[in-house]
């Protein structure tokens, strides 16, 4: 089911705004980092198809894949959780959600991701979309698998546009047998990773 008319105004024009403020930025840090479209409608779509209905973001900028997945999320009956560290970033988050309808399906908080992993429940999530600052995945790695239910899905965003970044984690995921894994080269490239189901 594609998003309503009004809703894909929203996200038009939040794609637009942040591919013009990004470009100004000469800092990474200082830009939105928006989602690729393409890749927004993937996730959604996969949100869609497993009926994830407990989902987790780490990085949510300005809310634009935040928008994405919480429209995703209240068609299969769902809630997430949307998490980052700059208490800026998550206010226009808050604002374009409530302009959207959608906020009475996100939890938006000002935390660490890696403070979130650590802190939620084995296999609290259906559904992990990972979005954050890349030197660190390795380190998440352990508990995003502990909190992925089985048949869970994490979803890694730029795989492709920094590869050199997520090298050592992509070879930590290859090599963990409790998992798969695919590359879906759409946009900045996002890594698709499954957590194995109970044998039996």
């Amino acid at each position: 089911m594609a998003v309503n008319d009004a809703l894909a105004a929203l996200l038009d024009e939040l794609h637009a705004y942040g591919v013009a403020h990004d470009a100004t930025r000469a800092d990474r840090l200082d830009r939105l980092r928006n989602l690729e479209p393409d890749t927004a409608r993937v996730l959604a779509l996969l949100v869609r198809a497993t009926g994830a209905r407990r989902l987790l973001e780490l990085g949510t900028s300005n809310g634009y894949s935040t928008l994405w997945l919480a429209d995703a999320v209240r068609a299969v009956g769902g809630r997430m959780t949307s998490v980052d560290l700059d208490p800026a970033r998550t206010a226009m988050a808050r604002e374009n959600l409530t302009r959207a309808g959608l906020l009475d399906r996100v939890e938006l908080r000002v935390e660490d991701a890696a403070e979130t992993l650590h802190g939620s429940a084995d296999e609290a999530w259906d559904m992990v979309f990972l979005d954050a600052e890349r030197p660190h995945y390795v380190g998440y790695w352990p508990d995003l698998v502990r909190v992925l239910r089985p048949g869970g899905l994490l979803a890694v965003d730029n795989v492709i546009s920094h590869a050199d970044q997520v090298r050592a984690f992509r070879e930590l995921v290859r090599a963990d047998g409790r998992v798969s894994e695919a590359l879906v080269p759409t946009g900045a490239g996002a890594l698709l990773v499954v957590k194995a189901p109970p044998l039996g």
